[in-house]
């Protein structure tokens, strides 16, 4: 006697496999998503590359070992450029800054004083670097730099409140100066006067951590 139905075949059972696989993984994705390592980019100059340094005491890779020893998980890349002004910056965002990314440390400002570049240049450029990974759903924090005191207080007067007036007005987290407690300081700079040595990199990550931590945070609250 022939069976009433049909017996199933083996491509309907791998399809249903397949099927209630992919179901099981949509389900499960937000909580993937959440979990995943945040990505950050440090979008910067020579003080994010690293120069005169091992990549593996550059600053970006020292973040990241400093969030790792908190249990942090992390992924910091690389995205310095030796010599970048603001503007500079700004017409390589775009490629520099893939999709996938969480948030960006931003860190440009120190060429455009140290060749004088008009303020009013280097708050445009900053300006719209950072609106334009708020368009992005990207979470910025702000790396304040200040002006050599040899230009003169009326170009420092100009150049300072740059970064706090951007963070301000565009609500993205700010650290006031990248190179605080560092700067100008024998001890943690290398031979030219103005570039990090290996224990300023170190300071330097110290000190701004604790922002990071809270860059972080929007991040994860963010992802829900």
């Amino acid at each position: 006697m022939r069976p009433l139905t049909r017996p199933l075949s083996y491509g309907w059972w791998q399809a249903l496999v397949q099927t209630l696989a992919l179901a099981l993984l949509v389900a499960a994705s937000p909580a993937a998503a959440a979990d995943r390592p945040v990505k950050i980019v440090a979008f910067g100059d020579s003080l994010t590359a690293g120069l005169g340094l091992p990549a593996n005491e550059a600053f970006p890779a020292k973040l990241q070992a400093a969030l790792k020893a908190k249990g942090i998980d992390a992924e910091i890349v690389n995205a310095g450029v030796s010599g970048d002004t603001s503007s500079g910056g700004l017409s390589r965002l775009d490629w520099s800054v893939p999709d996938d990314t969480d948030a960006v440390i931003v860190e440009l400002g120190a060429n455009d004083a140290l060749r004088a570049v008009d303020p009013k240049v280097t708050r445009a450029a900053i300006g719209k670097i950072v609106s334009q990974l708020r368009d992005r759903k990207i979470e910025v924090l702000l790396a304040g730099m200040r002006a050599p005191r040899n230009l003169g207080a009326e170009y420092a007067t100009a150049f300072d409140p740059i970064f706090p007036d951007i963070a301000a007005s565009q609500n993205v987290l700010l650290y006031p100066f990248f190179l605080d407690g560092v700067a100008a300081d024998p001890k943690f700079s290398q031979a030219d006067g103005m570039h990090p040595n290996a224990t300023g990199v170190i300071r330097i990550v110290d000190a701004i951590l604790p922002k990071v931590e809270e860059l972080i945070a929007r991040v994860r609250n963010k992802r829900g």
